[in-house]
């Protein structure tokens, strides 16, 4: 594989030269706030210029990915809906699960001759843009539900300002508000270091599954990047994005990585807290847990030594992922879950996981799931403008 990163490849290595970032102290207030979880001291490289990829980082497990872009509607189109996700059967939606070569549904299907777009629609100018993408830092903001976050500057790079792509997709009625606010994008499309990139139909009624598109379907974006990061729009970056690349991913040789919840563990726990927060409808959620129940899901055993994973439940605002098959499986497996279920990705994620590994259980797939206190060393959460509105 031919690397995108042409700097000092036979200088020091991660081993070699370290720095400590802490997360700045947010300003006092007399609000009465949440309990504080504070960060931990993470030994990223002093610098960019000291990157090393590993050897060979790109060897892993192999298998070729297609995607459904058309569905056949020969059973009737009088009772037929184009939607983003597809109609996936269940038993389609079984098979897929097996990590082998095959076409599956991953969102982007296209709505058949004489129906509406399915949604998502990105002007061909930012198709343009994104494909050229080696390494791409994402987020939204859909129904002008967050503030424009801006990287911290002094902490990113010269050559990440020049070499990784910035991008924050909006809707119409974000890029109004953001305009109002004083934030109003330059003649190339930037506000800052964001690309701005306006969604146009959106797919879905609830704007936290809007979300969910660029939050997992990076590699669909980004047909030609190597690396993606995704930070939820409540959070400010605080790290260069390549040296969270080399932290999570290169140095431990993993092909996606995401934080434990900094509180909860097991997914009915998770399910029981945004009910009583009203973050989805009851019934849906205990939908969802039923039909995960009957296929195996147990809640979490933080005694059993032989867990997969060190929680079941996610802080999901960061996601880092090398775009490999298996990341890239997964990502879809998940976006699946989330797109036929419900917004709440936390609810479905170790579901997904853990069924993707007991169906494939001799296919590795190198999973980083660190601790919470080193993702509060990345980003700093500033919260919401205003929740979206509770769905279903």
């Amino acid at each position: 594989m031919i690397s995108c990163f042409n700097i000092n490849r036979n200088s020091l290595n991660s081993q070699e030269s370290s720095n400590v970032i802490e997360v700045p102290q947010q300003e006092s207030s007399n609000v009465v706030k949440a309990p504080e979880y504070p960060p931990c001291k993470v030994d990223f490289l002093e610098s960019v210029n000291y990157l090393v990829e590993p050897k060979d980082y790109m060897n892993f497990s192999q298998l070729s990915l297609e995607y459904i872009d058309d569905e056949d509607v020969s059973f009737g189109t009088n009772v037929y809906k184009p939607r983003f996700g597809g109609h996936q059967t269940l038993q389609e939606r079984e098979k897929s699960f097996y990590a082998r070569n095959q076409t599956l549904h991953c969102g982007f299907v296209n709505a058949p001759l004489g129906f509406p777009s399915t949604g998502f629609d990105l002007d061909e100018k930012d198709k343009t843009f994104m494909s050229t993408c080696k390494v791409a830092v994402s987020t939204c903001i859909f129904g002008s539900s967050d503030f424009l976050r801006r990287p911290a500057k002094k902490w990113i790079s010269d050559f990440s300002r020049e070499n990784v792509c910035f991008v924050m997709f909006v809707d119409e009625e974000t890029l109004s508000t953001l305009s109002s606010d004083g934030n109003n994008p330059d003649d190339e499309g930037y506000i800052g270091l964001w690309r701005i990139v306006i969604v146009r139909n959106r797919p879905y009624v609830d704007m936290r599954k809007n979300g969910k598109v660029p939050k997992f379907l990076a590699h669909r974006l980004y047909p030609s990047s190597w690396y993606s990061i995704w930070i939820d729009s409540k959070v400010q970056l605080l790290v260069d994005p390549m040296l969270i690349i080399e932290y999570v991913l290169w140095r431990n040789r993993s092909e996606y990585a995401i934080s434990n919840h900094y509180v909860r563990h097991c997914v009915w726990e998770e399910a029981a807290r945004n009910k009583v927060l009203k973050k989805y409808n009851a019934t849906a959620i205990n939908e969802l847990l039923t039909f995960y129940q009957s296929d195996g899901l147990t809640k979490f055993d933080p005694s059993n030594p032989n867990n997969l994973l060190a929680s079941y439940v996610p802080e999901a605002s960061l996601i880092i992922r090398a775009h490999t098959p298996m990341s890239n499986f997964f990502s879809c497996l998940w976006f699946n879950e989330v797109d036929r279920f419900t917004s709440r990705d936390q609810l479905s994620f170790a579901y997904t996981y853990l069924k993707m590994k007991r169906m494939n259980p001799n296919i590795p797939f190198y999973f980083n799931m660190f601790q919470d206190c080193e993702r509060r060393s990345m980003i700093k959460l500033l919260g919401h403008r205003s929740p979206p509105a509770m769905s279903r």
